[in-house]
């Protein structure tokens, strides 16, 4: 019968791979010395962790540095005679996020083959049953049964029918818009320099057509005789000075 006085020893036995010869209990063994001089040792040791009489037993495995400090480095429970090793937190981590993962790949294997879609309608799903058979869905036939002086009940559109994709794509680029091409983001800039060069132009423009009418008043001047002006249009007298 197992208990708490002998569990170590039977976790000592040779039959068990987990029990390293070279530790500190082997040596005290070997001199018949007390259990206690454990804590006066320093290296590895096996010391009793937990005891849940008579069928749950637990072993540490630890390297001890001084009397009050110790680093764990494995554990061994004991059920019904037969010694396990804990798993430490790394693979007990690793295990649940495999097992989480392998669910949730299957269960979007399974999403994916209900899945199913309509030009009119849209995505739907298939509703299956545990056991029932599967296979290519096909649409129900079109009842036949008519109303006789009205008009044909028509199947209610559905949300996808009203909105469209086009407006699921307005809304899009609206919230995410495209970023403009450097050709196109330099034309405001562009657009000033055009209007700057265009109102210098006819400025110029201006100046000229003022140069040239000028030009043309003073040929006509020119080109009329001295007899045909008005009297009212000629010259004044020239004043003569006399000398004092």
């Amino acid at each position: 019968m197992l208990n708490s006085n002998n569990i170590l020893d039977y976790f000592s036995e040779r039959s068990n791979p987990f029990y390293d010869r070279s530790c500190n209990n082997e040596a005290i063994k070997m001199q018949r010395l007390s259990m206690d001089q454990l804590s006066n040792m320093i290296g590895l040791e096996y010391c009793l962790l937990h005891v849940q009489e008579p069928i749950l037993y637990v072993v540490r495995k630890q390297h001890r540095h001084s009397p009050t400090h110790s680093t764990p480095i494995a554990d061994f429970y004991i059920v019904a005679g037969i010694v396990y090793q804990a798993p430490d937190l790394l693979s007990i981590i690793n295990s649940h996020m495999m097992s989480s993962a392998y669910h949730l790949e299957t269960a979007f294997e399974e999403l994916n083959s209900l899945a199913r879609f309509h030009p009119s309608k849209g995505y739907s799903w298939e509703n299956r049953r545990p056991g029932q058979p599967t296979g290519p869905v096909t649409a129900p036939p079109p009842s036949p049964v008519k109303v006789t002086g009205k008009r044909d009940i028509e199947e209610a559109s559905s949300q996808f029918q009203r909105l469209r994709v086009d407006m699921l794509l307005v809304e899009l680029t609206r919230k995410f818009p495209l970023p403009l091409p450097q050709a196109l983001a330099a034309t405001p800039q562009n657009t000033m320099i055009n209007q700057q060069t265009n109102e210098l132009i006819k400025k110029e423009v201006k100046q000229e057509i003022k140069q040239e009418m000028i030009q043309d008043i003073n040929i006509k001047q020119e080109s009329q005789p001295t007899n045909s002006l008005s009297p009212s249009m000629r010259p004044p007298p020239e004043k003569k000075f006399k000398p004092a």
